[in-house]
């Protein structure tokens, strides 16, 4: 399946980059893997300032945020999720500047019934990369609209990633930071109990029913400039890997590492663990539908048959 996502993205770490007027990225030193050239902390504002997404605890990042304020007064810190790579940084820039933290919620925050039954009860793993340590000053709410000093943002829960993930929407100039949920490198991790893919795909469906978002600014890579062909690009993707395994399963009961190794043919071997993630997710998703089951009590180390 050919696919839209840029690999080309080679920012310049820590120095702020004008997107477009009032917004500027300034992306942080901890390329890797699962965050491909860095978390993308963006300013919104002219003379008081946003910053989304913090970064992770990093004091080189804390020193380049601090000068792309220039003085500014610094007057939200706003969380699409409680990663590591997202939200710790804010504890320290609000203890610097003043600033409150917005958020959905904690970690766990709005869990699916089973997913919260799965974690309490169930060998399912997971929980890579959780900010435990993460506080906030302010709840939001999905449809809540946030002002600030010239700027308006339109929270959109988006859970499936994280269950406290969300998006910001600048409706005003179409402009949309998709956090995790949407990125332009890659798809997103999903991983039980905190990733849901239910969940996920849902979240999806909604963004694909907003037609006026120019450009999704992510949390990772570069900006996605058609952002409901990313969508669709998505829905269809998913779908496809669902095909795989029942498909798989088909033929063979397996657990989610084996789909993984067997249908993830073309992807960096460092990665299988996340894809295994995912199969998992998948699996998950096609237990609650019926359209697969499990020997046992759900777990990481299942073996799964199609129904």
């Amino acid at each position: 399946m050919s696919t839209p996502f840029d690999l080309s993205h080679k920012p310049h770490i820590g120095k702020p980059l004008e997107l477009e007027p009032k917004i500027q990225v300034v992306t942080a030193p901890n390329a890797g893997p699962m965050t491909f050239t860095g978390t993308q902390s963006y300013l919104l504002g002219k003379d008081a300032v946003a910053i989304i997404d913090p970064g992770p605890e990093d004091d080189a990042h804390l020193k380049a945020l601090l000068n792309a304020l220039n003085g500014r007064p610094l007057s939200h810190i706003l969380i699409t999720h409680s990663h590591v790579d997202h939200s710790p940084l804010s504890r320290r820039l609000s203890e610097q500047t003043g600033a409150p933290i917005y958020a959905f919620g904690t970690a766990h925050e709005s869990r699916s019934p089973l997913m919260e039954q799965l974690a309490q009860s169930g060998d399912l793993g997971g929980q890579e990369g959780i900010d435990t340590d993460f506080r906030f000053d302010h709840r939001l709410h999905h449809g809540q609209i946030i002002t600030g000093d010239g700027w308006e943002l339109e929270v959109i829960h988006t859970p499936g990633h994280l269950s406290n993930h969300i998006c910001f929407a600048h409706n005003a100039s179409g402009a949309l930071f998709s956090g995790d949920h949407v990125m332009g490198w890659a798809t997103t991790m999903v991983s039980p109990p905190d990733g849901d893919l239910s969940a996920f795909m849902a979240s999806l469906a909604h963004l694909g029913e907003r037609h006026d978002d120019r450009v999704y600014y992510a949390g990772h890579g570069a900006p996605v400039s058609n952002p409901l062909a990313m969508v669709n690009h998505l829905l269809t993707h998913r779908k496809s890997r669902e095909s795989q395994i029942l498909d798989h399963l088909s033929r063979n009961s397996a657990t989610a590492s084996q789909i993984a190794k067997a249908i993830y043919t073309d992807v960096d071997p460092r990665l299988i663990p996340a894809a295994t993630r995912n199969v998992l997710a998948h699996l998950i998703d096609l237990y609650t539908r019926d359209l697969a089951t499990s020997e046992g009590p759900l777990s990481q180390h299942s073996t799964f048959h199609k129904k």
